[in-house]
């Protein structure tokens, strides 16, 4: 079975390498790619926040990886792919929850995005609370420690 996805829109933004920590201060501009209507984006500012989808186009094929210590720190486990948020997966994938924060004709700006400038957008969602777990959230303690300083 053969899949095929066309980027619906581009990031726009200063950070121009994959590291790994401090996104906070990163805002983003999404545009829309030139086929995609600008009525898309219509009614998207009725939400707070957004789901991206988005592809990791910076990584080659000879670094996915299917297990691994999260960012090679021999303190945390050796967990598998799908355990761990790393950018090297097999389907290159990338998800990210952002804080809607303008739309302007073609664009929308947001916040909490940890995708690099002209990073391919496959889809964007609106977050719904319905959405949303409902029940406590578990992850290791090593997930915390990873993530001290990410959103800094």
């Amino acid at each position: 079975m053969d899949i095929t996805l066309n980027p619906i829109a581009t990031v726009k933004n200063s950070r121009t390498k994959s590291i790994d920590d401090h996104w906070t201060e990163i805002i983003s501009i999404i545009e829309l790619a030139g086929n995609m209507p600008t009525e898309v984006l219509n009614n998207i500012t009725d939400f707070s926040h957004l789901e991206i989808i988005f592809y990791f186009d910076k990584v080659k094929n000879d670094n996915i990886v299917f297990s691994g210590r999260p960012r090679g720190n021999p303190n945390y486990p050796l967990v598998g792919i799908f355990g761990q948020r790393k950018k090297d997966r097999p389907n290159k994938i990338g998800l990210c929850t952002v804080e809607l924060l303008e739309h302007n004709g073609r664009t929308i700006k947001v916040k909490n995005l940890d995708a690099i400038d002209g990073t391919p957008i496959l889809d964007i969602k609106p977050v719904f609370k319905e959405f949303q777990p409902t029940g406590q959230i578990r992850q290791p303690e090593w997930v915390a420690d990873l993530m001290k300083n990410y959103w800094k």
